[in-house]
């Protein structure tokens, strides 16, 4: 799944845990009639790709949905959901590529005028 839209926060990385455990908050804030700030968590490794990134870039954020249950002391069951981020694109890059002139048509280029016509056709088709 993907989410894409503009960076609205992004946290420090955070070491949870005595085993080493980190993790990273982004913030995207969705461009729709009612925009959504959405959490996404980046972990272990994938921390690292968010250093390149700053608030107020256009993104899009390659995504996976997660979901867990918690039974409490009093047997109660919880549930929780929670926005994992594995990969993160700038939108701005593709956006600058739109805007390179197109190619001409092929009626603008003139045929070559250099051409023998008595050279032999030994093309192998």
């Amino acid at each position: 799944m993907e989410i894409q839209g503009k960076i609205k926060l992004i946290g420090e990385t955070q070491t949870v845990g005595s085993n080493g455990f980190r993790k990273r908050e982004l913030v995207v804030t969705t461009e729709e009639q009612y925009p959504q700030h959405l959490s996404v968590d980046f972990v272990q490794d994938k921390t690292d790709l968010l250093n390149n990134f700053q608030v107020g870039q256009q993104v899009k954020v390659g995504i996976n949905l997660r979901g867990r249950e918690w039974v409490s002391p009093q047997g109660e069951t919880k549930h929780f959901n929670s926005i994992q981020g594995w990969r993160i694109d700038s939108l701005q890059q593709n956006q600058a590529s739109e805007t390179t002139p197109p190619v001409p048509p092929m009626e603008a280029f003139e045929p070559a005028s250099d051409l023998k016509d008595n050279e032999p056709d030994d093309l192998p088709f």
